[in-house]
């Protein structure tokens, strides 16, 4: 194991989890500084009565959109024996930096901070034979002695079960919530209940509940199949006085970008209300929740200037990874930035659906854009644009988060670019 001085576990004996008396105690009394380099303003859990029910896919989908969404985040595997959050963002490869001031997180290719035991390991494949103290110091140590920095949203993929990290986390890292993932079995119902009552006893909050697994949509007829039969969950939630925040499919496309190691690139909107659900909670120290949106598209025209004072504006910069991308029609995606006064006030990503005529600027369309950025994009794509009232601006370059303050300070200028004359003219052209 690398950087062992870091991640150097202490005696058993002086890290023996507390018995569960302790659970009535009030969690302050073993809380833990955190990194004095570090400014974590929400901390959110997402546990799971037993193991198998896709809790890291969770937990990396809703760290991803709070990303797109303009937020700093990061993400602690506190699943020492069962890490997969290395692998979900493509970061298996990398390892820590030390500093004076303790671990630096890796970092993925779109820009997630993340640690995780398998970071550390010097064969990521190496089981991690430890006792539940020793796991339990572990986790500590990710939040002490690593230099997250700022960040807005910090997510846990925790372990399965109400065993010694759960116990020590709930008791020592300032939670601001839990999210509870669940599958439809009758089985899982049961032992979600013991997940409730820690929590409730532990005096953590609940944001809500996810149903992983929920069902299979056919590929060939679009039929959805239910194949663990009838859910009780969001029935069960509302006994338990928890909300529901959504049902997550068996999709084949996100089993394919986590083994790819692009988990962040999925753009589902199977999570909304826990996407929703995320953006409510206050900022610690601020007892106001962030701002939703209003959605436009939903108002009739005649009462939009009466309910918005200062009108919002959608922004769409053509995107490949962080940078603008050259090409319009041959861009990953597009990232959606919605302001308002100048102020980022949501962030989204729109993936690329293909080449088609005139797909693109109708599908930005839908979407309310008001402006498109792009490094190049073909006259085709700016008449259709023109006509739909929608600004163009081209000749945009370097990252995408530059571009945005640059137009957004009035001072990203079109320069007219083109796409012809060279390999993509017919598709640019055609968009």
């Amino acid at each position: 194991m690398v950087l062992p001085g870091y991640m150097k576990p202490k005696k058993e004996s002086t890290l023996m989890a507390s018995n569960e008396s302790h659970a009535h105690e009030h969690h302050n009394e073993f809380s833990l500084e955190n990194n004095p380099n570090n400014t974590i303003r929400r901390v959110i859990a997402v546990v799971s009565g037993k193991g198998g029910v896709g809790k890291s896919m969770v937990t990396s989908l809703l760290a991803a959109a709070m990303k797109r969404s303009g937020r700093k985040v990061g993400v602690l595997d506190a699943d020492i024996t069962g890490p997969s959050i290395p692998k979900l963002f493509g970061v298996q490869d990398q390892r820590p930096v030390p500093t004076e001031a303790g671990l630096l997180p890796v970092v993925s290719q779109h820009g997630m901070q993340v640690m995780s035991i398998n970071v550390l390991l010097d064969d990521a494949e190496s089981p991690v034979v430890w006792r539940g103290p020793i796991l339990a110091n572990t986790v500590k140590q990710f939040w002490t002695d690593v230099v997250w920095g700022d960040l807005d949203f910090m997510f846990l993929d925790m372990p399965p079960g109400t065993g010694d990290v759960p116990l020590t986390v709930f008791q020592s890292i300032p939670l601001d919530g839990i999210v509870i993932v669940t599958s439809p079995q009758d089985l899982v119902s049961m032992i979600v209940k013991k997940a409730v009552n820690m929590a409730k006893k532990m005096n953590i909050p609940i944001i809500g509940i996810v149903e992983n697994m929920s069902h299979v949509i056919c590929p060939g007829c679009g039929e959805t199949i239910k194949i663990f039969g009838q859910s009780v969950t969001e029935e069960l939630a509302l006994e338990w006085g928890i909300p529901f925040l959504g049902s997550l499919p068996i999709d084949p496309r996100l089993t394919e970008l986590s083994d790819l190691g692009q988990i962040e690139t999925a753009s589902i909107d199977y999570l909304d209300k826990a996407i929703t659900a995320m953006q409510k909670i206050p900022a610690k120290g601020e007892p106001a929740s962030i701002p939703e949106p209003p959605n436009l598209e939903t108002e009739p025209a005649s009462m939009q200037g009466r309910t918005q004072e200062v009108p919002m504006k959608k922004i769409a910069i053509a995107a490949e990874g962080h940078y603008v991308c050259e090409h319009f029609g041959h861009c990953e995606g597009f990232n959606i930035f919605t302001t308002q006064e100048g102020k980022i006030i949501a962030q989204d990503f729109l993936a690329n659906p293909g080449h088609k005529p005139g797909l693109l600027p109708n599908l930005l369309n839908e979407q309310g854009v008001h402006v498109v950025i792009a490094g190049g994009m073909g006259a085709g794509a700016i008449d259709i644009f023109n006509e739909k009232g929608i600004d163009v601006i081209t000749g945009a370059r370097g990252m995408v988060d530059q571009t945005l303050a640059t137009y957004l300070d009035g001072q990203l200028l079109s320069t007219g670019s083109v796409c012809h004359d060279h390999q993509h003219a017919g598709d640019c052209g055609s968009h």
